[in-house]
């Protein structure tokens, strides 16, 4: 079974608050959802193998550390999952970006596909998966299947809020996914939003609503 890591640094629970204020515009949710997105990077990008590096110190030479060539990919599920990737470049400024596209139909609330477009070598690369909410799962399972078919076996999924629901419909799938949250809510509503949750993220990152 996968493990879900919950990411509760002070910090990242502050820069929640503000993102599920009502109150909160664009500018300060996108600034703060940017933000969040960097300091969870840290968390998710914790166990990433070390190798030694002969340098040299104002003071002495010595052996240093540095990540040991891990090549990473960062794949948002558009649109709403582009409002982490920012940060995460920020922290990993050599990774490479993918898209995946999926929306959810407002009567099913199924996810469909329409994009897809990744780096050639997707394949020899960690990804991390960015969805901001992980309401049913559906769109999650959906990306997560698309990325295994075309041979990516190493993938992290990264959330900002879950509910429940979607965290025990991505474990019952893919149980070989590790899933960052920095918060799990307390349930979905009848029109699949989390509650308390925080909104359409994907609207209040573009102020399309």
């Amino acid at each position: 079974m996968s493990t879900v890591h919950i990411i509760d640094h002070p910090l990242v629970q502050h820069k929640l608050t503000i993102l599920r204020d009502k109150n909160t515009g664009t500018k300060d949710f996108r600034e703060n959802l940017n933000e969040i997105a960097m300091l969870m990077g840290y968390e998710v990008t914790r166990d990433l193998p070390l190798s030694d590096k002969p340098i040299e110190t104002p003071i002495c030479p010595m052996i240093a550390k540095e990540v040991s060539g891990k090549k990473l990919a960062i794949v948002p599920i558009l649109r709403a999952g582009l409002g982490l990737v920012d940060g995460l470049i920020k922290l990993l400024p050599v990774a490479r970006v993918g898209h995946i596209g999926l929306y959810r139909d407002e009567e099913s609330h199924q996810p469909v596909e329409y994009f897809c477009k990744l780096p050639k070598d997707i394949t020899e690369r960690l990804v991390i998966l960015t969805d901001p909410m992980l309401a049913t799962g559906g769109s999650a399972c959906d990306a997560l299947v698309m990325l295994k078919r075309k041979g990516v076996d190493n993938i992290r999924l990264m959330c900002l809020v879950a509910a429940p629901e979607g965290i025990a419909k991505v474990q019952q799938e893919h149980p070989d996914i590790d899933i960052y949250v920095a918060a799990v809510d307390e349930k979905l509503n009848e029109n699949a939003y989390i509650v308390p949750g925080l909104g359409d993220c994907g609207d209040r990152i573009f102020g399309t609503k």
